[in-house]
């Protein structure tokens, strides 16, 4: 989720960038760098950390910049650690680029442009695109012919921008599920990732589409998709700069709910082959020697990561056939857990700093393996454990996880596979099910975001309420714990969640006309019925009863229960990810409708690296 700033017109192109960039400093980032054409060359300037390090080593030139045209990046690390090397913009021959997304084949296209004698400077996907243009181009093609014919060649998500050192008058763009704006004014044109970055020069924007390559020019903007010229409708934003960095939602956490569509896509490209049914993991390759010695698997973590864990319990003993284990990593340290050579650790974290997390790792590392699930390239635990496989979220601003929690739970849907895969524990006919069941997961995931309006409702009904009961089953148990977690996160409300079989065994007492009972219901074979019961001695005893559910047979439910919540039902392994999204929008608007600091609640920090 890195930053993208573009620039041509009449100002300074290097104020104009530095301000733009300042503008998409929420989405975090780990390096920055500009680009720009200056007496026919291109000037590159690059830096580890923050915008101030840049500020101060283009120094006095950002004062005396003469550069009508450039581009600017700052970098969230996806391929390559971070440092001033992998730090965009990268630069071949005539051109420069600077790069949003993943590039899935890009060692695929490295070996080809290594056979042409070209040499790479980084570890990184984008530097691969900057040649290819080059290539093009030193082919004999227009600039724009080249960018095409690139995009041709490339796989995965991008939103590219690029200058060519011999065509100062123009900026190419290109879109694929990556987004870009592009906005004009009389005498200059800015482009950014993000509406934020527009806004100090105009309000006026065109929002690219999948599959746009555009050329622009002060005079013209070329847009072109599939091979056809296309228009694409020009929009005025009336937002102000503060409700523009969150996307036009009221706070960032809305904004994050909404971005899970994206994110899971992203935690899953270029990870599965859908012809032979295969998990790809290139990080973990050399875990895939090792994976088969293992005998058991401990998985530890804190918070939303946690519930986390409980899910990849679930997958990986039905997918590889491992015994698992769930442990709190505070709890993990401070006692004489057993572990030995075949033991694989797997911690779970967003930021890679938490310190309980840290230190369970720490503990174990000289005797088990160790894998990191992580969103935060070169943190703390990448660097301890011995493999890691990252989530592809971004940055997550609001400290309850909503899009984070979603891509650790692909990550290690796709991590269990893969350990199943290479112990042959499961055969290619149920790996192309559960890889069509991912691929499908986008769409329901949007899907169940659609029933923002009825959750609103809930929320109003039951927002007063002094406590919530969540109860769920099977994999639907750790859905209800993240649920009752945010919603005592951000509404301060207690909750607390169980699994629905055992409410007899004590939260029935609790039940009466004043406790709203959140109920996670799985279209499933085994447990429908189970939990059905289980609820009908909740309504006799008066309670209010929330069912979110994608079971599409809900008459029995709605004689019971004062309010059914709808998704879409795709397998029963995908099944909770998409019943969790109900959750995080009730206890958003229960929030919002109590008046308490959403993003922010009180007490709470967004990592927690001090025990």
């Amino acid at each position: 989720m890195c930053g993208i700033v573009g620039y041509l017109g009449h100002q300074d192109a290097l104020r104009v960038i530095v301000s733009g960039l300042e503008k998409l400093e929420y989405r975090g980032y780990d390096s920055a760098g500009i680009a720009r054409l200056e007496d026919g060359e291109i000037k590159v300037s690059r830096a580890m950390g923050k915008l101030e390090v840049l500020k101060k080593a283009l120094g006095d030139r950002l004062n005396t910049g003469n550069s009508n045209i450039g581009i600017g990046h700052t970098r969230w690390a996806t391929h390559g650690k971070p440092s001033e090397n992998n730090a965009h913009p990268h630069t071949a021959g005539r051109i420069s680029l600077i790069h949003n997304g993943i590039i899935e084949n890009y060692m695929e296209l490295r070996d080809v442009l290594s056979k042409q004698g070209r040499s790479f400077n980084s570890e990184t996907d984008t530097e691969i695109a900057a040649h290819l243009i080059d290539s093009f181009v030193q082919a004999g093609k227009s600039p724009f012919e080249a960018l095409k014919a690139a995009c041709n060649e490339i796989r995965g998500s991008y939103a590219f921008l690029a200058i060519d050192k011999e065509n100062p008058d123009r900026i190419l763009v290109a879109k694929n599920a990556t987004p870009i704006v592009i906005g004009f004014a009389e005498g200059e044109v800015i482009i950014a990732s993000d509406i934020p970055a527009v806004l100090e020069i105009t309000r006026d924007i065109i929002i690219l589409e999948d599959g746009d390559l555009a050329e622009v020019m002060l005079s013209s903007i070329h847009i072109e998709n599939n091979g056809e010229t296309v228009e694409r409708a020009a929009q005025r934003i009336t937002w102000d700069p503060v409700t523009a960095q969150k996307g036009g939602f009221k706070h960032y956490m809305m904004k994050e709910i909404h971005e899970q569509v994206v994110v899971a896509a992203e935690t899953f490209r270029g990870r599965m082959n859908m012809e032979s049914a295969q998990v790809t993991l290139p990080e973990l390759d050399s875990f895939s020697n090792t994976v088969k010695d293992i005998e058991r698997i401990v998985l530890i973590a804190c918070g939303t990561a946690w519930h986390a864990c409980l899910l990849a319990k679930y997958y990986i003993e039905d997918f590889a056939g491992i015994p698992c284990e769930v442990d709190y990593a505070s709890e993990y340290r401070y006692r004489r857990p057993i572990f030995d050579e075949k033991t694989l650790i797997v911690s779970i974290s967003q930021s890679g700093e938490t310190a309980d997390t840290l230190g369970a790792i720490e503990l174990v590392r000289n005797v088990s393996k160790t894998l990191a699930v992580c969103n935060v390239l070169g943190s703390t635990l990448t660097r301890r454990v011995d493999y890691t496989l990252y989530t592809h979220a971004g940055p997550e601003i609001s400290v309850a996880s909503t899009k984070a929690f979603t891509t650790q739970l692909v990550a290690v849907y796709l991590l269990a596979m893969f350990i199943g895969q290479q112990r042959t524990s499961i055969d290619t006919e149920r790996s192309h099910k559960l890889l069509d069941g991912l691929l499908k997961l986008p769409t329901a995931l949007d899907a169940a975001l659609q029933t923002d309006s009825e959750i609103l409702e809930v929320a109003k009904a039951f927002h007063t309420a002094k406590d919530f009961l969540f109860l769920g089953r099977g994999t639907c148990f750790p859905i209800a714990l993240e649920g009752a977690l945010k919603l005592k996160e951000i509404s301060y409300i207690h909750a607390e969640a169980y699994p629905a079989g055992e409410m007899k065994h004590g939260p029935l007492a609790l039940i009466d006309e004043s406790m709203p009972v959140v109920v996670v219901l799985q279209r499933s074979t085994a447990l429908f019925e189970k939990t059905l019961s289980g609820l009908r001695e909740a309504h006799a005893r008066a309670g209010k009863i929330i069912a979110i559910t994608d079971n599409d047979n809900i008459s029995e439910l709605t004689n019971i229960c004062d309010h059914v919540i709808e998704v879409p039902f795709i397998n029963e392994e995908v099944s909770p990810i998409v019943l969790n999204i109900p959750l995080q929008l009730l206890a958003y608007h229960v929030s919002v409708l109590n008046g308490t600091d959403v993003d922010q609640p009180r007490n709470l920090a967004k990592s927690v690296t001090v025990e």
